[in-house]
């Protein structure tokens, strides 16, 4: 077999680890920004925004990537002028997860900042306590199982995009060729056992990270 056999695994591994650690800043920050926000039309316009890439198609969003990223847009245009070329490049497959799983950071985040007993915060207030230190010392504590469960899902969700990314990345062995391109190309070249073999590593992966989720988070109950 070749050197390259395990190669979409590390691609996946790569893409997926990178997406979610800026999914995790991405998420809290936008789930705790809506949350502050007082004006009902405001919070429903921002919370579509930030919800829309979970209900579209993953084609219609790497689709839309292409067109913000391609050679003809503007912004294209000015990374390939710095020679920094986006389109189907392993970057752009860490841009495509990004936004498949951003909005599972950013739903689960804010429900958990939604179900937190105000008491506490206004508390905090009340002594005299800054927004940013009652956000670190105070939000954040009381919401980690809840933001764990985000950054399992949207690992996860990471590790298994498809759609965006064979749109926006490609497919290319040793570079974008993630896990669920590659059962793709096995597929479309009838090699169903290769296929198999796939589908059979990502199923695992996600059992045993929300197996672990599971387990933290019955701990933290006790």
């Amino acid at each position: 077999m070749g050197g390259d056999v395990f190669s979409p695994l590390w691609v996946s591994l790569s893409v997926a680890s990178l997406a979610t650690g800026v999914t995790f800043f991405l998420g809290i920050a936008s789930a705790y920004a809506v949350f502050r926000v007082r004006n009902r039309l405001a919070k429903m316009v921002a919370d579509a925004v930030l919800t829309l890439p979970l209900v579209l198609p993953p084609t219609v969003l790497g689709f839309f990537l292409l067109l913000l990223f391609g050679k003809r847009s503007p912004l294209g245009s000015a990374l390939l002028s710095f020679g920094l070329p986006l389109v189907f490049t392993w970057w752009a497959a860490v841009i495509a997860a990004i936004v498949v799983s951003l909005p599972l950071m950013y739903r689960t985040a804010r429900g958990t900042f939604e179900a937190l007993d105000r008491n506490i915060i206004d508390a905090a207030r009340t002594l005299g306590v800054g927004e940013w230190r009652i956000f670190w010392h105070v939000i954040l504590p009381n919401a980690r199982t809840g933001i764990l469960a985000g950054v399992v899902l949207s690992f996860a969700r990471a590790l298994g995009e498809f759609g965006a990314t064979i749109m926006f990345a490609g497919n290319i062995p040793g570079r974008t060729q993630t896990m669920s391109t590659a059962i793709y190309a096995a597929v479309q070249a009838n090699d169903y056992a290769l296929a198999f073999r796939w589908a059979v590593v990502i199923c695992l992966m996600s059992f045993v990270f929300i197996g672990v989720m599971n387990l933290y988070l019955k701990e933290g109950r006790r």
